[in-house]
């Protein structure tokens, strides 16, 4: 059922994501579905966490921090389609109920497994082997470059390109743990 609903997701955006759709799609009913979800909108969460969790994005090891990360935004950036059925979902239940802003549905749909842990996959690494300390980053810091990228390709609706991505890891990310930017000659 949460592939069907992806599907409409996918296909429709929100604005047609109902349970009628999903449920033709699933081949089911839409009773079926009711006692699983009672909103629409957990049906799309729900069916946009499947997704991550079944097609997450390959986590590269180039043999260095700075590779690594521009290789898994350009990695994240071919799932692109991705997050703009999560920014429609989050618009339209900002729009759809008051009470919600769009940095709460984000977090509804995050999942730490699938980012937090990856993350400190690739910054575990980096301190293996020596190109950053071993101090803890906040969770604000460590998350930094894929909130960035995903600033990026939800305000101008296209592909991040690779030059922004090692912009981002480079002179913001980078210097900001610890690494220096290209034109700086001291590490910090």
């Amino acid at each position: 059922m949460l592939e069907a609903a992806w599907d409409v997701l996918a296909t429709s955006g929100f604005g047609g994501f109902t349970m009628e759709a999903v449920a033709t799609q699933a081949g089911t009913s839409r009773p079926v579905l009711y006692r699983r979800w009672s909103t629409v909108s957990e049906l799309a969460m729900d069916a946009i966490r499947h997704r991550a969790v079944e097609n997450p994005a390959e986590l590269p090891d180039t043999g260095s921090l700075r590779g690594d990360l521009v290789a898994f935004l350009e990695e994240l950036g071919k799932k692109r389609e991705e997050i703009l059925v999560l920014f429609s979902v989050g618009t339209a239940q900002v729009f759809g109920d008051r009470n919600g802003n769009l940095a709460e549905v984000f977090e509804r749909i995050r999942r730490p497994e699938l980012g937090q842990a990856r993350i400190a996959i690739l910054l575990d690494r980096a301190i293996a082997r020596g190109e950053i300390d071993a101090t803890p980053l906040t969770p604000r810091v460590a998350n930094l470059p894929f909130d960035l990228v995903r600033y990026e390709a939800i305000t101008t609706l296209k592909p991040v390109p690779r030059a922004v991505l090692e912009e981002i890891v480079v002179e913001v990310f980078l210097p900001l743990v610890g690494v220096p930017s290209a034109g700086s000659s001291a590490r910090r």
